[in-house]
């Protein structure tokens, strides 16, 4: 049996943890301040009066605003200049006012009202004739914009989002390393509660109390457990499974702290690892550790890919994507959004720049036997690259 697997309970595991000791600070109002005087100058470069941003992780970026989107619309109308308008149902206003981390307007709406006319109006009075649009705005609101508020040419609002969002301070990088410290500290404690029969249930079930435990914002934000040939299919397949000696645990899973994630993969063998395990798993980490060293300000996207790509093929996989071998790309971008712009993938040509922060997971799927992913995030530095968790040392003591 490898080192750290098996020998515990989920009971004794979970009755030896406790709340974070040290969580990082929550983002203060200045930094949200900045924050939107960054939108506003980036707005001149794709010629915006204003940014609509609606309800979502953006608006929680922008306006400390933690909502998801539904049918009524809560939106942030930012003006190249002054200060933003946002737009809420009027039942809604003391919840909105109890979050809102900026100074800002209100302007609200009635149930029986068109919440895209009142946007009409408030970009009127503000004299805004171009708008720039949230790339994740649902199209139902596009389209009431555009029948109720005349918004008939709207410039993509990527560039403004992205270019705010795809950087981070030291303030987000303090609460996205919380939260991947958590999530490890989560994977090393599961392992220890595996035992023969344990079903994939049990286990997410541990996980999501566990990070709870912990402090996590609401439990694990998404848990994939997958034993044997189910670690074969990069995102696993449904119905229950048992845990039988021999087989591939491959267990991915995160958690939030104040809305940033964490997304770590861990894989190993419960029992002994065959040859083939050996080869994988060590190939797999040569590839996380050629992407890593790939890393540099100024490289762009896709050739971090690349040379995760070129270790694997290599040792005879691929080539592309063909399988055996990696059947996606390298890594995304993360933050407030689990998956986020940029994206280590051939034709993503963005430069990388000391804040962004990525996953780094050059999955090897050998159809019908069995992966192995190993993923662990890197934030990019002025020299090269950081990691937030290190990477798992070998197949035998898969947490050291």
């Amino acid at each position: 049996m490898s080192k750290g697997i098996g020998g515990s309970t989920a009971e004794a595991e979970l009755a030896s943890l406790a709340p974070w000791p040290k969580p990082a600070p929550a983002i203060a109002r200045g930094e949200r301040a900045q924050r939107l005087a960054k939108a506003q100058a980036l707005m001149a470069d794709i010629d915006a009066d204003a940014i609509l941003v609606g309800a979502g992780a953006s608006l929680r970026y922008f306006a400390g605003v933690a909502w998801d989107p539904t049918e009524r619309l809560v939106a942030m109308i930012l003006p190249r200049t002054g200060r933003p308008v946002m737009i809420c149902p009027r039942f809604e206003l003391g919840s909105l006012q109890a979050v809102l981390g900026i100074e800002a307007s209100i302007a609200l709406w009635e149930e029986h009202e068109s919440p895209y006319t009142l946007a009409g109006a408030e970009l009127a009075k503000l004299g805004c004739r171009t708008l720039a649009i949230d790339p994740a705005l649902p199209f139902f609101a596009f389209h009431g914009l555009r029948r109720d508020a005349a918004v008939l040419a709207p410039r993509d609002g990527a560039p403004v989002i992205d270019g705010c969002r795809m950087i981070k301070s030291p303030a987000e990088l303090a609460l996205m390393a919380q939260a991947k410290a958590m999530t490890l500290e989560v994977h090393r404690r599961t392992a220890k509660i595996l035992s023969p029969g344990i079903t994939t249930t049990a286990v997410r079930r541990f996980i999501d109390q566990a990070h709870r435990a912990l402090g996590a914002d609401d439990g694990s934000s998404f848990c994939a457990v997958q034993f044997g040939q189910a670690s074969s299919y990069p995102h696993g397949v449904p119905g229950e499974q048992q845990l039988a000696s021999g087989d591939i645990v491959l267990i991915d899973t995160g958690c939030r702290v104040q809305g940033y994630n964490s997304d770590i993969t861990r894989t190993y063998v419960f029992g002994q690892p065959t040859d083939d395990h050996r080869r994988v798993w060590d190939t797999e980490h040569a590839a996380q550790a050629a992407a890593f060293a790939a890393v540099r300000p100024g490289v762009p996207c896709e050739d971090i890919d690349m040379a995760a790509r070129r270790v694997l093929e290599a040792a005879g996989l691929g080539p592309d994507y063909r399988l055996p071998g990696l059947p996606h790309r390298t890594g995304h971008g993360i933050g407030l959004s689990i998956h986020e712009p940029a994206y280590l993938v051939r034709g993503d040509k963005t430069p990388l720049a000391a804040g962004m922060c990525f996953s780094n997971e050059p999955m090897i799927v050998t159809p019908g036997a069995f992966g192995v992913r190993l993923e662990d995030h890197f934030h990019v530095t002025a020299s090269g690259a950081a990691w937030f968790t290190q990477p798992s040392p070998s197949i035998d003591a898969p947490f050291g």
